[in-house]
């Protein structure tokens, strides 16, 4: 009895620690699944949640609203895009000032920029990767056809969160990186981590020298 008793503890603590993508909508409900062993949020690049599960989420041409329910003390945040539909190469980065989150509770950024040009009704996923302080990451992907008279969601507000825009330096102290490739900390288009873009009210710009994100991307340790 005892046993099953931890084992449950520790389940739910393991289920706490993903998170959901509420908009755009995700291609399913990982966090529901998570016991059944469908789909697993461990699993690289999409949850193991295959293209056309879900529905399609209408975004804007020049990038979108993003709203993310977190459950860690603090977790480092990458979106990537895949152009196209059944798109499996996530290599254009929308965070290339990749962000840290402390607190849980809700994360909505008003516009994530979209740094490639792209047509009225194109198809596309998006990919959302999180890393905690085990040092594993997490994955959950939405599929988004662009749309120039696409609507934002109608409550985009955070709650209990503060956004860090981490910009990776070299050590010669200039910015590195490549803004299109996927989970790139580099500099690229710099508004992608400015106030006015993440859209939240407690927002500070940092550096950290030489952070390997694409080695937390695919789930490595410090």
């Amino acid at each position: 009895m005892l046993s099953e008793a931890l084992f449950a503890l520790a389940a739910a603590q393991s289920v706490s620690a993903h998170f959901k993508l509420a908009f755009p909508a995700w291609r399913a409900d990982t966090l529901a699944h998570e016991d059944t062993s469908k789909y697993s949020q461990w699993t690289y690049p999409c949850a193991g949640v295959p293209y056309g599960a879900g529905n399609v989420t209408d975004w804007p041409l020049d990038g979108g609203s993003l709203k993310l329910e977190l459950h860690h003390p603090w977790t480092y945040v990458f979106v990537n895009l895949g152009v196209g539909g059944n798109s499996t190469n996530f290599n254009v980065s929308l965070t290339p000032e990749f962000w840290n989150t402390t607190g849980s509770g809700t994360l909505c950024i008003d516009k994530v920029p979209l740094p490639v040009m792209v047509d009225d009704g194109a198809l596309a996923s998006l990919q959302v990767v999180t890393v905690g302080e085990a040092g594993s990451a997490l994955y959950n992907c939405a599929d988004i056809r662009f749309k120039k008279d696409a609507q934002a969601p109608a409550n985009c507000t955070s709650g209990g969160i503060k956004v860090t825009a981490i910009r990776e330096q070299n050590g010669n102290g200039t910015t590195g990186g490549n803004s299109t490739g996927g989970n790139s900390t580099g500099g690229g288009d710099k508004k992608s981590g400015s106030p006015g873009t993440l859209g939240v009210n407690a927002v500070a710009l940092g550096t950290v020298a030489g952070l390997a994100s694409a080695a937390f991307a695919m789930g490595l340790g410090f």
